[in-house]
């Protein structure tokens, strides 16, 4: 048996299915159907794509007939409805309309009327999902599937792996990881967590058996405006660049979807408030606070190196 790597990018990210086989011509089918997995959820999901399912969602805002959806739209739509309501609305699928007051690469903050009027866009509890119909009631609303459909590709692409008889192996998009499971002698993947202020380097190592990680940081885009420091996390329910957070969470989870999301809505808790939250929602987690300190259960909970050739994850 060897540790094969096949590498694609995917979803505006860097991705790798590493599987353990007897060759890499007998991985090489798996890893492609992995692949293709991939590419055909970002084809349905991408907002960047004229001709995907969620730019035709997006289209029919405005319009009392909505869109029809299938069993797999709708099984990801009854999950951003549980996740908006258990997060308190931090976790909400409508606020990527937000983006469009919020220019990072411009420098300037948004004119107050036009965020309010933006603002007026986003809320969950706006829009009208009924089993199989989605209505966005209001022109210019928005659904972004980016906050979770990677992590659910991962989870899908680990799966597919074992249908297809790999018993061994580990999905990277872009950093939010999936196990297919662990390394033939059973023992973990090691893999690293970059350091939010120093990014060449690894500030925790998570052993991972099964299930799925996910991280978060303040540090992937942000801009400085008179000597503040504005991070990409928009805070759905004012709008805001949340600049009152940790510097990284990162979670582990029995799905990388379940992971992905609570990291998400960790990041826009208070330094203060979120390890309270994620011991609350009995996450495995690790927090890197904006002082350098690392605190959770995942702190300290894996020897310091790196094993079998996996790099640090990029962060989402």
């Amino acid at each position: 048996m060897r540790l094969e790597r096949f590498e694609f990018r995917a979803m505006g990210s860097p991705c790798a299915i590493s599987l353990w086989a007897r060759s890499r011509e007998a991985a090489a089918p798996v890893a492609r159907a992995g692949a293709r997995e991939v590419d055909r959820l970002e084809r349905r999901y991408s907002r960047y794509r004229e001709a995907s399912l969620a730019s035709r969602i997006n289209a029919s805002a405005g319009s009392e007939a909505g869109v029809e959806v299938d069993d797999e739209t709708a099984g990801l739509l009854d999950f951003a409805a549980t996740a908006y309501r258990e997060s308190g609305g931090r976790f909400d699928a409508t606020s990527g309309v937000l983006r469009r007051v919020w220019d990072l690469k411009s420098g300037r903050l948004p004119e107050p009327a036009a965020l309010r009027e933006t603002l007026a866009l986003v809320g969950w509890s706006k829009l009208r999902w009924e089993r199989p119909r989605l209505v966005l009631p209001l022109p210019g609303m928005q659904l972004d599937w980016g906050g979770f459909v990677k992590e659910y590709a991962a989870d899908r692409v680990a799966e597919l792996c074992r249908v297809m008889g790999v018993g061994s192996g580990l999905v990277d998009l872009g950093g939010d990881l999936a196990v297919v499971g662990p390394h033939p002698d059973g023992s973990p993947w090691i893999v690293g967590i970059r350091n939010p202020r120093c990014p060449a380097e690894a500030i925790a190592r998570i052993e991972l058996r099964a299930g799925g990680l996910a991280t978060s940081g303040d540090y992937e885009r942000c801009m400085i405006v008179d000597g503040v420091r504005y991070p990409h996390l928009l805070d759905p329910r004012t709008g805001e660049s949340f600049r009152a957070g940790p510097a990284s969470v990162s979670v582990t989870a029995p799905h990388c979807l379940v992971a992905g999301v609570t990291t998400t809505t960790a990041m826009l808790h208070a330094s203060a408030e979120v390890e309270g939250f994620l011991r609350a929602a009995g996450a495995v987690h690790l927090v890197v606070h904006q002082d350098g300190r690392v605190r959770g259960s995942l702190a300290g909970s894996a020897p310091a190196r790196q094993d079998h050739g996996i790099g640090l994850p990029a962060l989402v």
